[in-house]
């Protein structure tokens, strides 16, 4: 159910999958154009045509695209007998089935009690009146107790996401040491991030078709033209997604702020309005993320869909959108490697330096460590000493240069990575 006004576009396409990837069976679609009714969101007579729909239907579930007050949800609940939910809580719903890691499942749970913080005045008092479906469970809570409560759950929760985020910050320092670049897969949900992460990572993370396949980051090391860099795939983004849910995904979404490159991932099987419109939520994301200033490469997938005149054409619409876009497939490897080259040329310049050590039990093991922790491109053994030739990035760079004094080794060239 979507009420909307005459200028703004109908999103019920996308409302009806995600109410399918939430498990539902959509019976009956409904739209209205007119102002928002503050009893019901749509029109009295409209409510009367859903109630009919829903007895005629067997409906177990009334869901609308728009935000529901509580006592709108009451309202329609009480006219229909059936729970009424709006766009958050579905999506809330969706987070909750896909959830597999416990951040990924106390974030959701922020997410509803901040919710529930925002509109417990109105529910308790809702809930006193007389039980209906949506409203139950409330029992006696008078608005400050049920308050206090929340609040305390709330703090409770974010203690535990707290700890996970120290965890998530060291493992980020310990990869910054290691002197590769970071590059986050970032795009409107179900845009192909997961296949195509899957594809240059050779791996599998979980794909499918139903929104939202990916919750939690995975983070692999990927080589790209020689050069091994840090590739991680995060949760897809959505057309109004509430701030609250992009609060409570923090420390996920905070993989992509702290990436030296993002992947933006656009689905090009869609026409133009349509990437439009998800390819500006997807930067008004990023934006909101904090995430605005970093380099930018985009891959216009499932280009496989189209002709290849309708490839070239779309490819250059979006380039006015986007920056520096590479048309490709991801299920089929189409110009993925193409991809690859233009994702290594925006990265920040890596650091090519040479340098030779005497030879000792220790620098032999600093050597060993080397190859482990940066991009090391040849060891020469002469005589006494050894010649090593790495790349990394200029920060790493220096440090690993400054461990070289310490073995008395000396600097033969520093020159920047092309």
């Amino acid at each position: 159910m979507q009420r909307r006004l005459r200028n703004e576009p109908s999103s019920l396409g996308e409302l009806q999958s995600l109410a399918e990837t939430a498990g539902y069976t959509v019976v009956a679609v409904v739209e209205q154009i007119r102002k928002a009714d503050p009893r019901y969101q749509i029109g009295r007579g409209k409510v009367e045509e859903v109630a009919r729909l829903v007895e005629e239907r067997n409906a177990e579930k009334v869901i609308f695209d728009n935000q529901l007050k509580p006592v709108q949800a009451y309202n329609i609940a009480k006219a229909t007998s059936l729970e009424a939910i709006d766009r958050f809580q579905l999506i809330l719903e969706i987070f909750s089935r896909r959830a597999s890691t416990t951040e990924a499942k106390l974030q959701i749970q922020l997410a509803r009690l901040r919710y529930e913080l925002a509109h417990a005045k109105e529910k308790v008092r809702l809930a006193k009146r007389e039980e209906q479906p949506g409203f139950m469970g409330l029992g006696v809570y008078e608005v400050d107790v049920y308050h206090e409560t929340v609040q305390r759950q709330v703090h409770t929760i974010q203690e535990k996401l707290a700890k996970i985020r120290k965890k998530r910050r060291i493992h980020r320092k310990q990869r910054q040491k290691l002197g590769f670049s970071s590059i986050s897969l970032a795009g409107y949900t179900y845009a192909g991030k997961s296949t195509l992460f899957n594809s240059l990572v050779h791996e599998s993370v979980p794909t499918g078709k139903g929104l939202f396949t990916t919750l939690s980051t995975t983070t692999r090391v990927v080589e790209l033209s020689g050069k091994n860099v840090l590739l991680t795939d995060t949760v897809g983004f959505i057309d109004r997604l509430p701030l609250t849910l992009v609060e409570a995904f923090q420390s996920t979404l905070e993989e992509t702020i702290f990436s030296d490159l993002i992947l933006l991932i656009v689905d090009g099987s869609e026409n133009f309005s349509e990437i439009e419109r998800k390819v500006v939520t997807s930067l008004n994301t990023i934006q909101e993320i904090g995430a605005n200033g970093i380099p930018m490469v985009t891959a216009l997938n499932k280009t496989d869909l189209l002709a290849e005149h309708e490839v070239q054409r779309l490819t250059d619409m979006v380039k006015n959108l986007t920056h520096n876009v590479v048309p490709i497939s991801a299920l089929h490897g189409r110009n993925v490697n193409l991809l690859k080259q233009e994702l290594v040329k925006n990265l920040a310049n890596y650091v090519r330096a040479t340098f030779s050590v005497p030879l000792s039990d220790e620098a032999l093991s600093y050597i060993s460590w080397l190859f482990t922790h940066v991009d090391v491109k040849n060891v020469k053994y002469q005589n006494d000493h050894a010649e090593v030739v790495f790349e990394a990035m200029p920060t790493a760079t220096e440090k690993i240069l400054g461990r070289i004094e310490q073995y008395s080794g000396t600097v033969k060239e520093i020159v920047e990575s092309t």
